[in-house]
């Protein structure tokens, strides 16, 4: 079974792809993420600023990624290197991802690549307040990435809430699930869990 997680940055999908790997670790779910797919910063799109724009479907190596999933999917395993913010290419990991029974993929352009949509078993879209959001990534990008709140700001108004408004939120309505992340988001893993677990059952997995 393939589920796939999308939502803005700052949404939480890291959060749930945690939670769901806990609840069927039963299974030991093969973690496909788009993040480990971006090109190398001398290929990344520049706006008329100058500035690099990281929120752009351009800005994944789309042709490996979309193969590296169907041999996952096809049962095999894959090599990928695991992607750090601004490691020198040298220093990303190498990591082997081996099939499972349950493949969780997430990442923000999950809808827009068709290819990647049409091999979805179950879609997750995760709604969450636009100011947690800026919030999180504020707390992010100046903690563990070092970068100043006029830059982190520019890149909000500029490439993150367009990206989402274009690439995004088209979507929402395409999802399976809507997943709250707010006080909601606890009654809503629940009914989630049920439901995974429901359509697993029917496929006879677990």
């Amino acid at each position: 079974m393939i589920v796939g997680i999308c939502g803005g940055s700052g949404s939480g999908k890291t959060t749930l792809l945690n939670r769901l790997c806990r609840q069927f670790e039963h299974l030991n779910p093969s973690v496909f993420s788009m993040d480990n797919y971006y090109l190398p910063i001398e290929k990344q799109a520049k706006d008329e600023n100058d500035v690099h724009n990281f929120d752009l479907p351009t800005a994944l190596n789309k042709e490996k990624l979309v193969a590296d999933l169907n041999k996952l999917v096809a049962g095999d395993s894959i090599i990928v290197k695991e992607y750090h913010f601004n490691a020198p290419p040298d220093k990303n990991v190498l990591i082997t991802i081996d099939p499972s029974h349950l493949i969780i993929v997430e990442g923000l352009f999950l809808f827009y690549f068709e290819e990647v949509r049409r091999l979805l078993d179950y879609s997750i879209f995760i709604k969450v307040d636009p100011k947690v959001q800026l919030d999180r990534r504020l707390y992010r990008d100046q903690e563990t990435r070092g970068y100043s709140r006029e830059d982190i700001m520019y890149q909000w108004e500029n490439h993150v809430k367009p990206c989402y408004e274009n690439y995004l939120l088209p979507y929402e309505n395409e999802a399976d699930f809507r997943f709250r992340n707010d006080e909601n988001a606890d009654q809503d893993f629940e009914i989630l869990v049920e439901i995974i677990q429901n359509e697993m059952a029917a496929i006879k997995i677990g």
